[in-house]
Formats: C-alpha cells, sequence, structure tokens
C-alpha cells in the first residue's frame, strides 16, 4: 500500500493519518543439511539439500509513521533506541548499533518519519536463526511501508544480500525460508536455483517428540562459515567428504520424515551428530556436551545442536512418551532453559491498521 497524506481540514487543523504495520516471521530448527547452503559451496555436490521446521518463537517488528521526519529505530532485546531524521538516512548504512535493522532501513529510504521496533522471543545468541528471521520481518514490514515496492518472491534474496553485509562472511540461504513460509521445509540447492518444498508430515509428531533446549551459553559460531569457505574452495578433500556426507544426511533425513519413519530420524541423528564435529569440533562446548550425555541418559534418542554451534540450544529427539522425563532433566542443569514451542504453521505475517 502506499502511504499517502490525508488532509482532513476543520478550520486551521490538519490531521494526518497514522498507519501501524505489523510483522513477523518464525525461527527454525535445522535438523539436516546445515553448511552445505553456503552458495556456491552446494553446487559441488549434486542433490544438496537441507531439512528445518520453522518455531512459534517469532522475531517481531513494529513501524508506526509519525507527523514529522523523525526515524526513530529501537530493539527491546538489546535496549538500543536511537534516532535521525529522513535527511540522515544515508548514514544507516554505516551504523554499527543496530546494524541489521539501520541497513534495511537505509536499503528501503522510506519517505515518512516512523517510529521502528523490533523484538525477539527467541533468547539471543539460540542458533535458531533469530536474526534471519527479524531479517524477513524486517523486509515485510519495510516494504509495505513503501508501498510495496518488491513482489514477495524477492525478499529472500534481499534478507540474504543485506545480512551478509553484516555479518561480512558467506551466509547460509536455508533459515529465510522457514522465515518465509513456516512449516516444514526441504530446501533442494540446485544450478537452476533454490526450491523449497512443504514437507506434509504430521506435524505434532514433531511438537511430541522434540525437547528444544537453551544451553545458557549464547552462540559463538562453532562453524566459522568463512574457514570452511576457504577450505573447499581451496579442494580440501576432507571437507568434501564431510560435506558429501552432510548432504546424504539431509536425503535421508527428509525421505523419513515423509516416511514417518521416526527409528530412521532417530538413526540419521546419531550418525550425523560425529560428521558435525569433524567439521567443526568446537560446535560443543563441555557444558553442551554435559546437557546431550544428561538427555541421552533420560530417554533422548539422539540430539541435534542448531546453526553453527558453540553455544546456543540443542535439538532432542525424544523416546515416543519420554518427552517429559527429558524435560526434567535437563530443567535441573545449571543454565538449561527449556523452550516453549510449537510448529509455526504461518511464515511472515505482516498487518496494517
Amino acid at each position: 500500500m502506499k502511504l499517502e497524506i490525508w488532509n482532513f481540514e476543520f478550520g486551521i487543523c490538519n490531521y494526518l493519518i497514522i498507519v501501524i504495520i505489523e510483522s513477523s516471521a518464525p525461527t527454525r530448527v535445522d535438523l539436516a543439511g546445515g553448511t552445505v547452503d553456503i552458495w556456491p559451496l552446494y553446487l559441488f555436490h549434486p542433490g544438496a539439500m537441507t531439512v528445518n521446521f520453522a518455531l512459534t518463537l517469532r522475531a517481531h517488528v513494529q513501524i508506526k509513521t509519525r507527523r514529522d521526519q523523525r526515524v526513530i529505530l529501537e530493539s527491546r532485546d538489546r535496549k538500543v533506541k536511537f534516532e535521525t531524521s529522513l535527511g540522515g538516512l544515508e548514514e544507516l548504512a554505516r551504523d554499527k548499533r543496530l546494524e541489521l535493522v539501520s541497513k534495511m532501513v537505509h536499503f528501503f529510504g522510506p519517505e515518512t518519519g516512523f517510529h521502528l521496533v523490533a523484538h525477539s522471543e527467541a533468547p539471543a545468541g539460540a542458533g535458531i536463526s533469530g536474526s534471519s528471521a527479524l531479517a524477513i520481518a524486517l523486509i515485510g514490514a519495510l516494504n509495505r511501508l513503501v508501498g510495496g515496492r518488491y513482489e514477495d518472491h524477492n525478499f529472500i534474496g534481499i534478507a540474504a544480500n543485506i545480512e551478509t553485509t553484516v555479518i561480512k562472511v558467506p551466509a547460509g540461504i536455508q533459515d529465510y525460508y522457514p522465515a518465509f513460509y513456516g512449516s516444514v521445509s526441504g530446501i533442494h540447492l540446485r544450478s537452476d536455483g533454490v526450491e523449497r518444498e512443504h514437507l506434509e508430515i504430521d506435524e505434532t509428531k514433531l511438537e511430541r517428540r522434540f525437547v528444544i533446549c537453551y544451553t545458557g551459553e549464547p552462540r559463538l559460531s562453532g562453524i566459522n562459515n568463512w574457514e570452511i569457505f576457504k577450505r573447499h574452495i581451496d579442494g580440501d578433500p576432507e571437507l568434501f567428504d564431510i560435506f558429501e556426507r552432510i548432504r546424504d544426511t539431509a536425503i535421508a533425513m527428509r525421505a523419513a520424515l515423509l516416511g514417518n519413519d521416526w527409528d530412521a530420524v532417530a538413526e540419521i541423528m546419531r550418525a550425523a551428530y560425529p560428521n558435525r564435529k569433524r567439521l567443526a569440533p568446537n560446535i560443543t562446548t563441555p557444558h553442551m556436551d554435559h546437557l546431550v550425555e544428561k538427555a541421552l541418559a533420560n530417554g533422548a534418542l539422539a540430539a541435534k545442536v542448531c546453526g553453527a554451534g558453540g553455544g546456543g540450544c540443542i535439538a532432542f529427539l525424544c523416546a515416543e512418551g519420554r518427552k517429559q522425563d527429558v524435560k526434567r532433566a535437563l530443567a535441573k542443569e545449571k543454565g538449561a532453559e527449556i523452550l516453549d514451542w510449537k510448529v509455526a504453521r504461518e511464515g511472515l505475517v505482516v498487518k496494517e491498521s
């Protein structure tokens, strides 16, 4: 919608309509295939794909237009708030206080004053793609603010490109798809483009079988994408073999989920765990290793470190009927937080009033 100034003249008074735009996008758990989704590395591994599911822990953005030219940017999570003006938007390209928010605002270049507030329901550094969910939510809200300049199919490309300029290393592509679409996804990484497949499974089984535990340690990127990128381009044979195994794990995970074969899901996760450690030995910390041992001793069948690891969240697949046992065991551990979630059936949502 294009924002217009509506003037209702009553004597000497002019009234400008205030528009409130609210958007949100879900975070995710990556079950298989992560790291292979870095362009162009997946092009060297035919059949490359990732498997993930969206969480109801969402990133939120609210934009409220103003009657002046002030631009106020605020993050409730980081407790950062500052303002500029429409004339100062060019400076946001270099801002470091709220870098992702600032770069997104600079990219869209709104022509009306506004107050933008961002916050996330996920813990900071959880490894469940909070920043990618925020990127999609920001694009949804800002695109509406500027009158729908871009079609929906452009959102993921914009998000990946702008977030890459923030993190300054090659970014994986998979995280934007659950944020945009929600539900359970198979992301196929092909030479002719990236295709998202909706995996039609009983999503309540994911909710009954998985415990997601925040370790209390913010993610410190156990996987260094730039180092892996360089090793792969240099033709490191060990890394190539690891990527092949990650690719095969994702293909097998898709088949197991679609086949409702939870024994196979557990076996695939158990087999993948040491391969991820080969990729990056510091993907887990001693505290994370302890939590995995505790969960496996109390009804968990397998564990998956979320995202790049080095902290953040671990997703535990539980034996049938043992989810509560795993939750109770982990809840007793120092720093551990059991997240309350369901599978997000919706992806990006944008509302206007």
